[in-house]
Parts: structure tokens; C-alpha cells; sequence
């Protein structure tokens, strides 16, 4: 990915869309604790991560992003694996 320093946090989500230029949005599901009731529910965010150009990504494909330096005013990951590609190619 060139120069670029990945550190902190490691994430996986699922890419739900590819239409910017070098940067993808990915959602992560996660599990969050109603404390009242002592049950869970599922929850989601999306967030936004860099696509390197040495990375092919499509649509629906499972991700893995690294934190990295803030590399504008949303974006602070980058896109470092494909770990399932079950995607479709967005236009």
C-alpha cells in the first residue's frame, strides 16, 4: 500500500459501497447490551476506509481494515485484505 503506516485497531465489515474515488464504505455488525432486559441486539455502523490501488474490492465482499493516520475528514483506515469475495462490481 505504499508508504502508508498502518497502526491500531484491526476491523472487519462488509463493503456496501465502492462509488468514491479510492475509498470505500464498509459496515460493521456488532452486538450491543440492553442492561435492563440482560439481552444483546444487533447493531451496525458503517464507516469510511482507503482502497489502495493494488486492491481489487467489489461490492459485498468481506474486508479486512486497518487504522491508519487520518487521511482526511472521515477517513482514517485503510483496506489491507480481501477475505471473502462473494461481491458484485458496483458502476
Amino acid at each position: 500500500h505504499g508508504n502508508l503506516s498502518v497502526r491500531g485497531r484491526v476491523m472487519e465489515g462488509l463493503v456496501t459501497s465502492t462509488r468514491m474515488h479510492k475509498t470505500v464504505v464498509f459496515q460493521q455488525d456488532f452486538l450491543s447490551l440492553i442492561k435492563k432486559y440482560s439481552r444483546y441486539e444487533r447493531r451496525r455502523s458503517k464507516k469510511l476506509a482507503h482502497l489502495p490501488p493494488c486492491i481489487d474490492v467489489k461490492l459485498g465482499d468481506k474486508v479486512k481494515v486497518i487504522e491508519c493516520r487520518p487521511l482526511s475528514k472521515n477517513v482514517s483506515s485503510v483496506v489491507v485484505a480481501v477475505m471473502q469475495s462473494d461481491g458484485v462490481k458496483e458502476e
